[in-house]
Parts: structure tokens; sequence; C-alpha cells
């Protein structure tokens, strides 16, 4: 699943995926550290972009549902 709308989303499942996405990055964020070159660090950038971008939205519609 990738940049879904997420008020489609039950609020278990936003959970369950906003668990996912952080996890994704904490994973992407240790294979960078453990890898070196230029075509490494460009896909880990471009695969960390779209988490934390995916990540963000999901947050955002959290925050919505709770109120704040």
């Amino acid at each position: 699943m990738s940049l879904t709308d997420p008020t489609i989303l039950s609020t278990s499942e936003l959970a369950d995926r906003i668990a996912i996405l952080r996890d994704n990055i904490r994973q992407i964020t240790e294979q960078a550290a453990a890898r070196s070159g230029a075509a490494d660090e460009e896909r880990n950038a471009e695969r960390l972009a779209q988490q934390s971008d995916e990540l963000e939205l999901l947050l955002k519609e959290q925050e919505r549902r709770l109120g704040k």
C-alpha cells in the first residue's frame, strides 16, 4: 500500500500502517548506514522520502480523527 487515501482506513488499520511505515523507515536508515555507493544512496533516499511522505499523511489523518 502506498499513499492510499487514509480516510478509507479503519482506526486500527491506520495505526498498523503507521507502525509499519516507522519500521520501514528504521530499516531503510539502517541499510543506508551499512551500504555505500551513489546508486544505493539514491535508491534509499527515494524510498525514505516515499515512506516519510506516506507516514506524514497518515499521522495527519490520525490527528484529525483524534480532534487535535
